[in-house]
């Protein structure tokens, strides 16, 4: 062991087997090694040397080599084992095809199998074009809400409707087409604007002109189901026209949305069991082939969201699909806490929930994660990329993560939508194309994949204030016992210990806005429908509360890379930013859910740093990596 400290290089250790030595090893033997001279702060992650930090992989052999000295970079190894043995998505979509990884059988994985890696699949689209850049710069600017929707100035509107005419005569590469899911998001939106949207937020003179002088070319070479979107009624274009009034759709589905379509680009609304019908009518898309019109889902989307959404339609939007997979299975833990980061990622900062999951977990406080490989608008950092960055399977089925969340060294588990809800993970390309958010961005992180035999809590994040009450209804809808929103850096989780800037304009919400409810046994608590007696509170946290002094920000940059070398070397016990951002976090967490042993923050704040120090998170972490890739029911090499 000690050898292996003093020289450069050892001998080669597949990967596979530098992490079942580490599970193997003897932990306080490991630990008087790594600290050395450096103290009780520095917590060890391998044995001899062996770490995420101090590792060179050959991508050949796919073996891995300790370095005796630490360096700044996360090794290579764990690069080339996720795109030998899984599948690596950097924090950009290939641009290319920009396929979504299909699914992978979770099973025992050989590190030279070439029949488990991950076949792209082609988009779910009915026309592989596009999306149009200058159609997505007006869809950024008019698919937004009565008080945030910009106007097309003249020359605006004119450059985006010359662009939709030249792609319906076909002058443009099928890279620069429009897509069907853009004329429907575009139009539809610029139909809801003219019918009911305030006047400043109508449309302008310069839209009115364009469209007058260019819409008798467009109605010659747009679809039908584009020419209906765009005057359902006949009377917004100026001219009679007999086609939108009567259209009815080619399929019964596009019947369903057509239907629909008509009250929402007035203004509408649906109710609750409609729209779930409608939802469980139309999904999942089946692309090219499939019978739901790209367009006309594209404008009912984006229209639904342009409207503001109904108490009954986040609950649709949220339970519709609760059943898809049959009955939620149970984990048989104390505690179990649902985390719903935004799915479309981080692009400039560090996103710290996967650390904290780990730290949490080494202490009993089991939590599951949820979310995609890549999400637009942001197409920014996830969970999913990160964990497929370290060498995890990040293709779990439900039964094998409550296997995890059940396993006492791990305590933590990943679910990715495309596993979960395939209706909803079919949406993806399409959301591409519509640019702005759907409802769907708001209820899919407060999914409820997976029940618990114990006390539950859900976490959720958001950022557009009026949200956070919705929210809240939907986490109590889910039958937990306690529920926080959040408004962390980027609309995500990560509460910040950075001061606010004396002259930082506050847009909504300041950040470290949280709101919530927890158990409460005073008699003054507030008694909610089911009858059990509940604490509600709203507050600005700041970090100094919790004895944390500020630091500025890690930022990330859209690198998967970066986000998991200032998390990996948290855990490891670099103090720092990104340490006192996952001790914060887990810290929250546990105090105001109302966790045992949590009550007072400083409490929650010293066990979460020992969490972190004794090398328990650390282990987590590295033992959901090797245990993931291994089927329920069959123990992995570190168990058995």
């Amino acid at each position: 062991m000690e050898a292996m400290r003093t020289t450069s290089l050892a001998r080669p250790l597949s990967w596979k087997d530098s992490i079942s030595s580490f599970l193997h090893s003897d932990y306080d033997t490991t630990m008087q090694l790594q600290r050395g001279k450096s103290g009780p702060g520095l917590c060890a992650v391998a044995p001899s040397g062996f770490g995420f930090v101090g590792l060179k992989g050959n991508s050949r052999s796919n073996q891995l080599c300790p370095i005796s000295r630490p360096i700044k970079r996360f090794p290579q190894c764990c690069i080339r084992s996720a795109l030998t043995s899984h599948y690596y998505l950097g924090p950009r979509r290939p641009t290319s095809a920009r396929a979504i990884a299909g699914k992978s059988a979770p099973s025992k994985l050989s590190d030279d199998s070439g029949e488990n890696r991950i076949q792209a699949r082609a988009k779910r689209l009915q026309d592989a074009v596009g999306p149009n850049k200058t159609l997505l710069d007006a869809q950024a600017r008019v698919c937004t809400g009565p008080t945030q929707t910009r106007p097309l100035d003249e020359a605006q509107a004119y450059k985006v409707l010359n662009t939709v005419l030249q792609s319906g005569r076909g002058e443009l590469p099928d890279s620069e087409k429009v897509s069907k899911a853009q004329l429907g998001a575009f139009f539809g939106a610029m139909t809801l604007r003219a019918n009911c949207f305030p006047p400043p937020t109508r449309w302008s003179d310069g839209e009115r002109k364009a469209m007058s002088e260019l819409w008798p070319a467009l109605s010659k070479c747009l679809p039908e189901e584009v020419l209906f979107l765009a005057d359902p009624e006949g009377s917004i274009m100026g001219e009679p026209s007999d086609v939108g009034p009567n259209f009815s759709g080619k399929s019964p589905p596009d019947v369903q949305l057509v239907s629909a379509l008509r009250r929402v680009m007035g203004g509408g609304h649906l109710e609750q069991e409609e729209l779930a019908n409608l939802l469980r009518g139309v999904l999942p898309l089946q692309g090219p082939k499939g019978e739901v019109s790209d367009a006309l889902l594209a404008a009912f989307m984006i229209c639904s969201r342009m409207n503001g959404e109904t108490e009954g339609e986040l609950n649709a939007y949220c339970m519709a699909f609760d059943d898809e997979l049959d009955s939620l299975p149970v984990a048989k833990v104390k505690s179990l806490t649902h985390y719903g980061e935004p799915y479309d990622g981080n692009t400039r900062f560090f996103r710290s929930s996967l650390f904290v999951a780990a730290v949490r977990a080494s202490y009993g406080e089991t939590c599951l994660l949820h979310g995609v490989d890549w999400m637009p608008p942001k197409g920014g950092v996830t969970e999913e990329q990160m964990l497929k960055y370290m060498g995890a399977n990040t293709s779990l089925t439900l039964k094998e993560a409550v296997k995890l969340l059940e396993d006492k060294g791990v305590g933590f588990a990943y679910i990715s939508q495309r596993e979960a809800r395939p209706s909803l993970h079919s949406l993806v390309d399409l959301r591409e194309h519509i640019k702005k958010r759907p409802p769907i961005a708001t209820t899919e992180k407060v999914q409820r994949y997976i029940k618990a035999t114990g006390r539950e809590a859900m976490i959720a994040s958001f950022y557009h204030e009026g949200y956070e009450d919705p929210l809240l209804m939907l986490i109590r809808r889910r039958g937990v016992k306690a529920g926080l929103v959040v408004k962390g850096e980027e609309g995500a989780l990560s509460l910040t210990t950075k001061d606010r800037s004396p002259d930082a304009v506050v847009k909504g919400r300041p950040l470290n806005y949280v709101a919530g409810f927890r158990p409460q046994k005073a008699s003054s608590a507030a008694n909610n429908d089911s009858g059990v007696l509940k604490e509600t509170f709203t507050l600005e946290l700041n970090a100094r509360d919790y004895g944390i002094a500020p630091t500025s920000t890690p930022r990330v940059d859209r690198s998967v890379e970066k986000n998991v070398e200032l998390g990996m070397a948290a855990l490891r016990g670099e103090k720092g930013p990104a340490y006192d951002r996952i001790v914060l976090n887990a810290a929250v967490a546990d105090h105001l859910l109302g966790c045992e042993g949590a009550e007072s923050p400083l409490d929650a704040i010293e066990r979460a740093k020992e969490a972190i120090d004794s090398g328990r998170a650390l282990n987590a972490i590295l033992h959901y990596i090797d245990r993931s890739k291994w089927p329920a029911g069959t123990p992995s090499p570190s168990t058995t």
